[in-house]
């Protein structure tokens, strides 16, 4: 039966994810804060303090420390969490790795801030595009409303028997995680009944069935373990839509990889990430409106990579510019974009594809921005070339 939602309060992103991880109420939370991520944990102490909820939290001296002690947490069988942003994440680096090596199911908001230096506080997402390839799951939302739903499903998502891996589940540094929305709660005793009591398979206070974590792994079987990391996170493409299913049904909102705007017919289209989607459904809406077909793809979903997915999206479009919040220092572009394109290569469909760096360090994208994204797509359409691979949208030259 599905849920009819409560009333919208008002709540920050950074607020709604610590309202979700009250209704998770998880064993143990590490925590230690930093901009603009601190108000999740801070908000969480209080209700630990106010006995809301009957977590183990563990205030740390640093964030390696914090992902250390959740990897023992997780490993003795806890259900776990923590929350970090940018150089935070950059300093939980070792154990990150360790964390979806050992196939422990720790969930993790990151609120995403550009990382040092220079010194910036601000959005982009450096920080979790860097731990891309570190073997945790990773979600991207464009609302509060989305990183309340999706912490609450992350706990599913990373528990599951067949998959067993960490998950991170990003939002944008102030632009969600400090702007005040309307949060359409979930009912608490839903939430339980949806993300079940956590029973580990093997954990170390199982005595009877003793374990061994983070063994010496040489030459002999490390391969093979790097291989069956690999498989599960791959295979979590065939089990997440049994969870967004149930998802629904539980509570009324239909999840995919994919977001879509106005696709079906577009023959220009951006791909982006996250709140800068947002501005661009206002941007796709004008054009439309002065008859070009412009459309938007938003993947939810950046680990694992929803390949035939956003292949299917895109096949009707015939130029695509692909926005990156990151800089990979590389001459072939940012990092959603040479995954866009590497998954277009071998397909059935080849539309033009060009790349955007935008918003470093928090700097804002405004609807002049996108438009003008639209208008070089519409000039490569007409040119049927792009005129430039990359592109700094929005830099000083």
């Amino acid at each position: 039966m599905v849920q009819t939602k409560s009333k919208r309060i008002p709540l920050t992103g950074d607020q709604a994810v610590a309202t979700a991880m009250k209704q998770i109420d998880p064993d143990v939370v590490a925590v230690y804060p930093i901009t603009p991520q601190t108000e999740i944990v801070m908000y969480f102490a209080n209700y630990v303090a106010n006995g809301q909820v009957s977590t183990e939290m563990i205030p740390v001296e640093s964030e390696h420390s914090a992902m250390s002690a959740c990897v023992g947490a997780s490993a003795a069988g806890a259900r776990t969490m923590t929350a970090t942003s940018a150089n935070g994440l950059a300093l939980m680096w070792e154990i990150v790795y360790i964390a979806a090596s050992l196939r422990l199911p720790i969930v993790m908001p990151v609120v995403n801030r550009a990382l040092s230096g220079p010194i910036n506080i601000h959005c982009d997402h450096s920080d979790t595009m860097g731990a891309r390839d570190s073997g945790w799951i990773q979600i991207y939302c464009e609302s509060g409303q989305e990183v309340y739903e999706n912490t609450i499903l992350a706990v599913r998502i990373a528990e599951h028997k067949d998959i067993l891996l960490p998950i991170m589940i990003c939002q944008d540094g102030f632009i969600t995680s400090h702007a005040v929305e309307g949060i359409e709660l979930l009912e608490d005793k839903l939430v339980k009944e949806f993300i079940g009591e956590y029973k580990p398979a093997h954990s170390l206070l199982d005595v009877e069935n003793p374990v061994t974590y983070g063994p010496l792994d040489l030459q002999d079987y490390y391969f093979e373990h790097k291989r069956q990391q690999s498989e599960s996170m791959k295979g979590a493409l065939k089990i997440l839509p049994e969870l967004f299913k149930e998802f629904e049904k539980t509570f009324g909102t239909k999840y995919d990889f994919i977001d879509t705007y106005k696709l079906e017919d577009a023959e220009v289209a951006i791909v982006a990430l996250s709140s800068t989607a947002g501005t661009a459904r206002g941007v796709i809406d004008e054009l439309r409106a002065e008859g070009v077909k412009a459309g938007l793809l938003r993947p939810r979903f950046f680990r694992p990579f929803p390949r035939e997915k956003i292949i299917q999206a895109l096949k009707n479009v015939k130029v695509v510019g692909v926005l990156d919040r990151c800089e990979s220092f590389s001459a072939e572009g940012g990092p959603l974009y040479t995954e866009i394109k590497a998954a277009l290569y071998d397909s059935d469909i080849r539309p033009l594809v060009t790349n955007y760096i935008y918003g470093l360090g928090g700097r804002d994208v405004f609807p002049e921005d996108i438009k003008k994204v639209y208008s070089d797509l519409s000039v490569a359409l007409k040119n049927k070339k792009v005129s430039n691979p990359i592109n700094y949208l929005g830099s000083r030259e």
